[in-house]
């Protein structure tokens, strides 16, 4: 025989409530407990709830209806027990035994029977917790954030309980909210019936395909308004009735629980109090991805399960109409209020992120509010990134593109292990280094740690930028020479502050030479570095000024990606020496191991610099810099001055270092860079020998660059060919950069996770585009 799909599945709700008059109670309060006193009915939909006021400490008896298992009684009073076990301080009502249970006699204590007109009833008993009747209060800002905490106290303390009778299949759960629509017949206003399909529609598609990826626990079930007891301050004093508990979703938990914190009030209040709830509860329990996603869905969801459910027990039951009905008005308000906004504008409201705007409207509105001396998006499709996962990034039509550009994410776009570490901390604690906290000084210990022995670099200042720690390293350097003068390479990018904007001609206008500023043609050229020191220092000293500091990128990553020897290297420090300067290792790009080998480019070379700067992959996206450096030199340099960023060495900024340094080494990734480094300069050399555009290829570990040229024996550079293929590689989903003093030099420097397979698949990119370029 063939279900009537015309009744919900659960018993409970078909079953009729019992009907003892407050008089029976009190006599059965009194056989079964012990608890003499008066009888108050306090409503209930499908069982019977009393207060029993015996003059002192008052007692709730419930009287269950005839559908009710006793499995799921035993649920209720192990889950409370357990409950009581794991948070003592969570105020839950208690069970109490029936009158000589303590013994032997089990759970079975906790539900004695009771014979009524209708059959046999289990009656229990709880103790009553202080407070008053929440049920139609309007809680203030704070009491909804303590709300939401408490929930997710009380989802904590049963997160480890579990009950075979939790599997029960109940309509309330919002698991089994598709079983809603045989019911649907019951609302008898079309319009209000088509808000519930709406709602309905919307679960199928965007709630149950993802139902099976969510936590889940045994949870209360409906931890709303009306279960629960408050204090003069709107917190919470108890928790009552677990009729409704079963293992279901966590986030379906607190679905419910904010659908009656939503009941009576104003429209322009509902998404704020909302957020308020959610912030409470994720102080506890943070919400996952996924959960954000669809938890207005499942408010909705709720709602349209509190006046279906409504509308079909009124017509089994109109007698009992006033109790059933109580919440339909409030939960009709706001499905029409969801409604009239969007199902995807109330998700944003919830905290789900926005969908995402076309590209081209996007890109409209970076040029409209970010002004025009912001640097042009890279390339002519703009890239319109939602997310990144290793060397990948995916756009917002769901493509995914191979990151072999990107240094920032130096382990990897959202390496688990940083992300999670910067969000314990974020939890944690989050100050300025005025205070003393753990990761700032294992970091600036891990950092000293890195460098040679014997270097006296000892002494460690943590700030936000690559540009921020450039512009200190040369404040050090002027204090401690009194010079005013520098040196750096011809087309060398140091940073964007006043200071070092003048060590970068790269970015240097038409025309423009800082006078306090030389520069030199770089290592490895026709001109030899001991004429080219010589001649800028010299130049210098003609307009009355003495060098402070020579910077050297070891990757000279602006200057066309270059591998000079390390006796050229070694010139250059031996000059600035003599002239009474500092050396600056500059390791915001090629520093965190992506020349292979060694975890700092300058050891390459074998020097001992007298200041090191560190930036860009630090924090792996989180912003945080370093300058490393000797004590003597700090020491100088803090007489002339006192130094310190609010934001620099943060707790957070200080994990995220530290956490990257960790997985750099755990994962061997210098190493790794320097064998796949070295598998990619191969096969872009095997492509070289067949496209002649190819003029050098050069680098080192995973810093590669490929020289593009019209003329393969005077190598002109061709500036027009590179552009076209950084663009028509983009279009074939591999992402790469331009460099050098001409722009005609392909720049690969991608995460270091960038393995074979990624190798590969930009090697047979590049050669396609090349050969759609000679075709």
């Amino acid at each position: 025989m063939a279900p009537d799909m015309t009744r919900p599945p659960s018993s409970v709700l078909e079953a009729p409530p019992p009907r003892f008059s407050p008089h029976e109670v009190s006599i059965i309060a009194n056989e079964l407990f012990g608890v003499i006193g008066r009888a108050i009915d306090l409503g209930s939909e499908r069982d019977q709830t009393f207060l029993v006021d015996d003059g002192g400490q008052c007692a709730i008896v419930k009287i269950s209806n005839l559908g009710e298992d006793p499995a799921v009684l035993d649920l209720e009073v192990e889950a409370i027990l357990h409950i009581s076990r794991v948070d003592p301080e969570l105020p839950v009502a208690c069970p109490r035994p029936a009158d000589g249970g303590y013994g032997d006699a089990g759970l079975t204590a906790y539900r004695p029977t009771v014979e009524g007109p209708d059959g046999t009833h289990f009656v229990r008993m709880f103790e009553r917790l202080p407070g008053r009747p929440a049920a139609g209060a309007k809680l203030s800002d704070g009491a909804l954030h303590e709300y939401g905490a408490t929930h997710a106290r009380l989802n904590l303390a049963l997160r480890g309980f579990f009950h075979p009778a939790a599997g029960r299949e109940l309509l309330w759960d919002l698991k089994h909210a598709a079983n809603l629509r045989p019911l649907l017949g019951s609302i008898r206003d079309k319009q209000q019936r088509a808000l519930v399909e709406d709602v309905l529609d919307r679960y199928d598609t965007q709630v149950r395909p993802c139902w099976g990826g969510l936590r889940a626990q045994v949870v209360h079930g409906d931890l709303t308004l009306d279960n629960v007891l408050l204090d003069e301050h709107g917190r919470i004093t108890g928790i009552v009735d677990f009729g409704d508990t079963a293992h279901t979703a966590q986030v379906a938990d607190l679905a419910v629980g904010l659908a009656s914190l939503l009941r009576e009030r104003d429209d322009n209040d509902v998404f704020r109090s909302a957020r308020l709830a959610i912030d409470g509860y994720a102080s506890r329990i943070p919400l996952e991805p996924e959960e954000i996603a669809i938890l207005a869905d499942l408010v909705a969801a709720r709602l349209a399960t509190i006046v279906t459910i409504s509308a079909w027990r009124v017509k089994r039951y109109p007698e009992n109409a006033e109790y059933i009905e109580a919440w339909d008005a409030d939960s009709w308000a706001l499905l029409e209020l969801f409604a009239a906004k969007g199902a995807d504008a109330v998700s944003h409201e919830f905290g789900a992120p926005r969908p995402h705007v076309a590209t081209g409207e996007l890109a409209r509105r970076r040029r409209r509010v970010l002004g025009s001396a912001l640097t042009d998006l890279t390339y002519r499709d703009p890239v319109h990134v939602v997310r990144a996962e290793g060397a990948w990034l995916f756009d917002a039509g769901g493509r995914r593109l191979l990151d072999a550009y990107n240094n920032v994410p130096v382990v990897g776009h959202c390496h688990p292990r940083v992300t999670e570490a910067v969000v314990r901390q974020t939890r944690s604690v989050n100050t300025h280094a005025r205070y003393l906290y753990e990761p700032l000084v294992e970091l600036a210990e891990r950092l000293v740690d890195s460098m040679p022995s014997e270097s006296g670099l000892d002494t460690v200042m943590i700030l936000n930028s690559g540009s921020e720690a450039n512009d200190l390293a040369w404040r050090i350097a002027a204090a401690n020479t009194g010079h005013a003068g520098s040196i750096v390479t011809a087309h060398a990018y140091h940073g964007v502050t006043a200071a070092i904007s003048d060590l970068s001609p790269e970015e240097w206008p038409e025309g423009f030479h800082p006078p306090l500023v030389e520069t030199v043609v770089p290592p490895g050229s026709a001109s030899p570095v001991d004429l080219e020191m010589t001649r800028a220092i010299e130049r210098l000293a003609r307009r009355g000024v003495r060098p402070a500091a020579t910077y050297i990128d070891g990757g000279f990553t602006s200057d066309g990606i270059l591998t000079p020897s390390a006796d050229e290297i070694a010139g250059i420090v031996r000059h600035i020496h003599a002239a009474g300067g500092l050396f600056v290792a500059d390791e915001v790009q090629a520093g965190h191991g992506r020349t292979g080998g060694h975890l700092w480019s300058f050891m390459h070379y074998g020097v001992t610099p007298d200041i090191v700067t560190l930036g860009k992959p630090m924090g792996n996206g989180y912003p945080v810099a370093a300058v490393i450096t000797r004590k003597d030199l700090v020491d100088r340099f803090a007489v002339t001055t006192d130094f310190f960023s609010t934001f620099g060495g943060n707790p957070v900024a200080a994990q995220a270092a530290l956490t990257v340094l960790e997985v750099i080494e755990d994962e061997q990734l210098v190493q790794h860079a320097a064998r796949v480094g070295s598998r990619l300069i191969r096969l872009l050399e095997e492509l070289g020998e067949h496209h002649p555009p190819i003029g050098e290829v050069r680098g080192r570990g995973l810093l590669v660059g490929v020289d593009l040229v019209t003329d393969t024996s005077e190598k002109t550079p061709d500036a027009a060919l590179a552009d076209r293929v950084v663009n028509r590689l983009r279009e074939r989903g591999v992402l790469i950069g331009r460099t050098g003093p001409d722009d005609n030099v392909l720049k690969i420097r991608p995460p270091l996770v960038f393995n074979d397979e990624h190798a590969e698949v930009l090697a047979e990119s590049l050669a396609a585009v090349l050969a759609e370029e000679s075709g």
